[in-house]
Order: C-alpha cells, then structure tokens, then sequence
C-alpha cells in the first residue's frame, strides 16, 4: 500500500484548494452518497447549522462552494454537518511541561482514505498548519497562537445530529487561542459521533474534551486519550483496536522515571501504539508531533521526518509505503 503525503501553503482559498478539490471529490461524492441521498441534510439546513454554531466560518465556507463549483451536493459535504459514520483508530498524548509542552499521535486509519494533505493557510487572518480530512476539516494541527489539538475516535456506536469533528477543529484552529476556548467551542457545537479532541496551548494546559452525540461533553484535564470515553461502550471495538490497552501503555509512560519528550515520541513506533492492520482500516499511516511554543509540526513514520513550521513552511511531496509486518526502526522523533 502507498499513500502520497504533500505539503501546500495557500494563504487564502483559490487554484490549489480547487485542484486538490477536483482530484479527490470523486471519492469523496461517492462515500457521501454511500447510505442515499435522502440521508443527507439539504443545502438549507445545513447552512442554517454552520450559521448558528461556527457564523465565523460561513465567509470560508461560501469560498469554498464557489471554486467547487457551486452545486448543491458539493456545498452540503463541504458543511460536514450530519455526513455518513466512520471510524478511525489514534492514540495522542500531552508531554505536561510547562516550559517545552508537546502535543503526539498516531493517526490509524485506511491508506486508501487518506488524503495525506498538510496544509498551511491564512484563511481568517490567523496561520493554521494541519493535516486535512475532507478537504478542509482538520485531523490535527497548531495555529499561530501556538494552540495544537488532535482528535480520536471515541468508540461509541451512538450517531446524531451534528457536525463531523474535522470541522469542528478548522473551526477550533481558526478562531480559538486558548484551551479554555476549546472547550468551550466543544460544549457548544454538536458532533454527529463520539471523539475525543486533546488540546494544549503554549502555557502548558491541556484538556481533553469527550463528545457525543447523545449526551453532554465533558471537558477533562487529562493528557491522553485512545478510542474510548471514561469506560468502554462497544466491547468488540474496544477489543478490535486495544484502546484499553494503549491508554494504560500511555498513562506508564508518562509516569516512567527518566522520560523525556525524545523517549515518549519513540513509544509511538512500539506495540500496542503503532498497529499495521492496514487491512481492517486500522494501519498507523503517521505520526505527528506538535510544540505550541515554537508554532513548530514533525510529521514521522519508521524510515523517515518531514518537518515543518508556521514561520518556514516548505510545500513538497513524500510517498510512503505501508507494509503488513514493517520492521520498525528507531523513530527520528528528535526536535531539531
């Protein structure tokens, strides 16, 4: 398996947002028609969603609609209110330092359904580098404010009405600067399925704010989150990806004597945090690691780094195998 990873900076919307938009929109048509069109919010509601829960956004959202085309079933994907379910892995860890705090995950997903997209733009007059979903929703990311959050799923079946939390972190990354701010945004904005979104800000604070779509989010200090909420509502998944598994192997690391930011990013690389069961959806397809203090992103896998900035940004492209049984080497998880 091989997925493309490239690098693209556009201040605002425009030629490269639209290119990346025609060459990915089949797929993307294809899987938000997968349960029918009748399942699928209309233009106007979905509209009248973004306009009450994220009204800063609706200006990019507009752009966006306008290089897509235009049409009917573009602008109500590209509002990822009420899209179809899916379900990714992830682990993510804060490194609590006051002084060098850091942000790490794994992203664990289908090669074949990741765009690999790490994009810096400017679109609301603030700097945001992230790694995209859907073309413009966010997986993780840091903005200019040095404020870094990551999602995981959060292993609950439950589905409803709400917004894919991919734009709910373009959203996050934007216009908060705070974690304070983030939970706030994460209390308010309905999500249509259970994730968790970890955040930390230059000070060192971190949340973990736990949404669902059936019941209140609840904001908590803790610094990692797998693919669970507070306990385990679907056993077979929880089993499926070792969620339990992986937040214990996180919650000793952190309390390991000697660990340092170098040591707990090499954990990344080491079972049960790195999966390669590519197969079942669930493949580790990158790692990434984020210091809110010098706005600074490490994009890592096995056999290599890619490191990039909001003040020295470099677009490029990387391509990366992905094998049933790689032999894992020491991860380059070093900051320069």
């Amino acid at each position: 398996m091989e997925l493309l990873f490239r690098a693209v900076g556009e201040d605002q919307p425009g030629e490269k947002w639209q290119g990346l938009f025609a060459q990915h929109w089949p797929a993307y048509r294809h899987w938000f028609l997968s349960e029918g069109i009748e399942e699928r919010p209309t233009y106007r509601e979905a509209l009248t969603k973004l306009r009450r829960y994220m009204p800063e956004l609706v200006p990019t959202y507009e752009r966006l609609c306008e290089l897509s085309g235009g049409g009917d079933l573009e602008a109500r994907f590209l509002s990822l209110y009420r899209p179809p379910a899916y379900l990714t892995g992830c682990s993510q860890v804060v490194w609590p330092d006051s002084k060098t705090p850091m942000l790490v995950r794994n992203y664990d997903y289908n090669p074949a359904l990741c765009e690999g997209l790490i994009l810096l733009s400017r679109w609301n007059g603030r700097a945001v580098l992230a790694m995209v979903d859907c073309l413009w929703g966010v997986l993780d990311g840091i903005n200019d404010a040095g404020l870094a959050v990551s999602l995981t799923f959060g292993g609950r079946k439950a589905v409803g009405d709400g917004f894919g939390i991919p734009i709910v972190l373009r959203y996050i990354l934007e216009f908060c600067e705070t974690v304070e701010q983030v939970g706030e945004v994460m209390c308010r904005v309905p999500v249509h399925m259970a994730y968790n979104v970890t955040a930390v800000d230059p000070t060192g604070r971190f949340i973990t704010a736990l949404a669902s779509p059936d019941r209140e989010t609840r904001v908590r200090e803790i610094p990692i989150a797998a693919n669970h909420q507070t306990y385990i509502d679907w056993h077979t998944y929880a089993r499926a990806t070792a969620t339990l598994e992986r937040e214990r192997f996180l919650f000793f690391r952190l309390r390991e004597a000697g660990m340092t930011p170098e040591r707990l990013i090499s954990c990344f690389f080491r079972r049960p945090l790195y999966t390669t069961a590519y197969g079942r959806g669930f493949g580790t397809l990158y790692t990434s690691v984020y210091w809110p203090r010098r706005k600074t992103a490490r994009f890592l896998w096995p056999d290599g780094a890619w490191d990039q900035s909001i003040a020295r940004f470099e677009e490029g492209e990387r391509r990366q195998q992905f094998y049933p049984e790689p032999a894992l080497a020491a991860a380059p998880g070093h900051e320069s």
